[in-house]
């Protein structure tokens, strides 16, 4: 842990100092944020991300899993999950750094890579969420990026330099396999990537599992194993999850609409709707306070 204190409080300050409401930075891609009170749990997507905590904690479910991440640790989603999370009650404001992750700068990486100084990249998907400690040069590029936001005639050039050496740290570091899966576009997570977004962008329709297995390339079976994998639960549950999470976001402002909102997001019938909430969100649409805070809370902030 010593090795990167003093890397972790720059960070710490850095983050403090540059962080806004909305969590967007003058380089592409990179979010910062700063939460001052635990939060109550927010669902959202997660998108393809590395979030670094520098200072107080956070917690992410998936399904029935759970991950926890603190000071000097960093989550990793390498597909665009339906996630659940809160800031966790430290005593002090939780400060995180997120980068997006996209597969094309992880192609175009790993094209010029000499495959001797990475370790094999399996075939088979691994799960879409996974937590490390972060190394000393992680954390000092993490660090040297946010210095470019008080640099900002060096940033057009540097940042993009900055953001290439992280991700170069990842695919060389603990999640490394999960990292070049997400930059090869024949590799197991790759393939479950096309079923999820299939569902993600269809979630109000029903759909015939053997229909994704077909979109991702694989037979039934396999398609199962691999999608529990990367997701951490079935395919129908999964779009569940979706279902009710934009059910949430457009009862945010439409309260009074529980039965429309219901019928657009795919459910049947306002019982069947109303059953699904309470399971995931612990109340009925009609009772749910979150609905009373303003929509942008109740996304997932990843970091």
């Amino acid at each position: 842990m010593t090795g990167f204190m003093p890397a972790l409080d720059e960070m710490r300050e850095l983050v403090d100092r540059h962080a806004r409401p909305d969590m967007s930075t003058a380089i592409e891609g990179i979010q910062l944020c700063r939460f001052t009170h635990p939060n109550a749990s927010a669902a959202g997507m997660s998108g393809t991300v590395l979030a670094v905590i520098a200072q107080g904690g956070k917690r992410l479910a998936l399904g029935e899993r759970l991950y926890d991440y603190g000071p000097g640790e960093y989550l990793i989603a390498s597909a665009d999950l339906p996630v659940t999370g809160h800031v966790l009650d430290t005593g002090q404001p939780t400060l995180g750094f997120g980068m997006t992750l996209t597969p094309s700068a992880l192609a175009e990486l790993l094209l010029e890579a000499d495959p001797r100084d990475l370790p094999t990249t399996p075939r088979t998907a691994s799960p879409g969420i996974a937590v490390s400690t972060a190394s000393p040069l992680l954390l000092d590029a993490i660090v040297r990026l946010l210095r470019l936001l008080e640099q900002p005639a060096d940033r057009k050039i540097l940042a993009p330099m900055v953001k290439r050496e992280i991700l170069w740290y990842l695919v060389r570091g603990e999640q490394g396999a999960a990292i070049r899966q997400l930059g090869l576009a024949d590799s197991g997570l790759a393939h479950i990537n096309r079923a999820v977004r299939q569902i993600r962008e269809n979630y109000a329709t029903a759909f015939r599992v053997e229909d994704l297995a077909e979109i991702a390339g694989m037979s039934v079976s396999a398609f199962h194993r691999s999608f529990h994998t990367v997701t951490g639960m079935s395919p129908i549950q999964f779009q569940k999850r979706i279902r009710l999470q934009e059910a949430r976001l457009l009862l945010a402002s439409r309260p009074s609409d529980i039965t429309g909102v219901g019928l657009s997001v795919g459910y049947d019938s306002p019982s069947q709707f109303s059953r699904g909430y309470r399971r995931m969100f612990g109340t009925p649409p009609s009772k749910d306070t979150q609905l009373r805070t303003p929509s942008a809370e109740l996304v997932t902030a990843l970091p």
